[in-house]
């Protein structure tokens, strides 16, 4: 087990956009350290490794998580290989970090949630936004009944992209579509609310390509409480969230899944307003540290799993997400099961 104060030494399986961010994020933890990153080619790893001097470049997943100064893995391939290279890694005896969504759908998130218990791994979900200061706050708030009992949820995720059929977000081969990459955020956030729904409701339209470009989904909840979410390819939407109780309110200023601000109301009378620090917004990289700080402390004190984001709560949001796309798929014989 890594000892307090140790130093977790992370691998980093993938070399895109959101790889690199993740490893300047590590930048800022004193008690973790990149020391490799694989790729399928010899030539991305290098371009990788370039960028951080720090990561040794492994010309395939299989020598990354071999890789005997690597104490755990942040899996930041495509969606479909999600579960492949976390199940590599697990196998291997390496904690993972699996970015979001976690998997294509409930059955492989149950798969690795099952190995990693079997192996006594670490294993989360990259969900950053659980981890973020703003966040920590509400979760505190709604469990101390500063706004009573939750009865409504609404948030939205909508970003405009260039209609290109090799974007992988327009790819079905890449798991593209706005549910998974960007209405997972909303679908996750209601989740964190009020839990799994009882009954879902959904509509989508399809893109040029047939993965869905734009999601609506309605839950119910048991209580009675429900939460209204949008997802889309095609507009950059305010990306708020609100969280309405029967003795008050709290309204996230946008972007609601990235370091923000938020306000709590009683009525309609502000009685609090929680403002991110600067340094947390104008830290290094975007606010992925805290999720890997989630990694080390964990792994530490010796815990397999975060409790502000538990792996059945990920698989139970993979469960919601299938059945939208079962739904809209019923629907419509333009769109695509991903």
């Amino acid at each position: 087990m890594t000892a307090p104060g140790d130093t977790l030494r992370w691998g980093i399986l993938g070399t895109g956009g959101i790889a690199a961010a993740f490893a300047r994020d590590l930048t800022a933890l004193p008690d973790a350290r990149l020391t490799a990153v694989g790729s399928r080619s010899a030539a991305g790893a290098e371009r990788f490794a370039a960028q951080f001097p720090t990561a040794r470049p492994h010309a395939s997943w299989a020598e990354l998580v071999a890789d005997d100064e690597v104490d755990a893995v942040y899996v930041a391939t495509p969606h479909p290989w999600h579960a492949e290279n976390a199940l590599l890694a697990i196998a291997a005896g390496k904690h993972v970090l699996v970015e979001k969504p976690f998997t294509m759908d409930a059955v492989e998130a149950q798969a690795v949630v099952a190995a990693a218990r079997a192996a006594g791994v670490f294993c989360m979900e990259a969900m950053w936004t659980r981890f973020l200061p703003h966040v920590l706050r509400i979760r505190e708030l709604i469990a101390q009944g500063a706004i009573g009992d939750v009865v409504t949820v609404s948030a939205d995720h909508g970003q405009w992209f260039a209609q290109d059929a090799t974007h992988r977000l327009f790819d079905p081969a890449l798991g593209g579509g706005a549910l998974l990459d960007l209405g997972v955020y909303p679908v996750s956030w209601a989740s964190m609310v009020l839990g799994a729904p009882s009954a879902v409701v959904a509509v989508a339209e399809p893109a040029f390509t047939g993965v869905d470009a734009q999601t609506s989904i309605l839950l119910r909840h048991p209580g009675g409480g429900q939460a209204v979410l949008t997802c889309t390819l095609a507009s950059a939407t305010p990306c708020r969230a609100f969280i309405g109780g029967t003795e008050g309110s709290i309204d996230v200023d946008p972007v609601f899944y990235a370091p923000s601000s938020f306000t709590l109301r009683r009525g309609r009378q502000v009685t609090d307003r929680f403002d991110t620090p600067d340094e947390v917004r104008n830290g290094p990289g975007k606010g992925l540290r805290f999720e890997a700080a989630e990694v080390g402390l964990r792994v530490r004190q010796g815990e397999l799993e975060s409790p502000h984001l538990p792996l059945d709560e990920t698989v139970a949001v993979m469960r919601t997400m299938d059945e939208v796309h079962r739904q809209v798929a019923a629907a419509s014989e333009n769109y695509l099961v991903q």
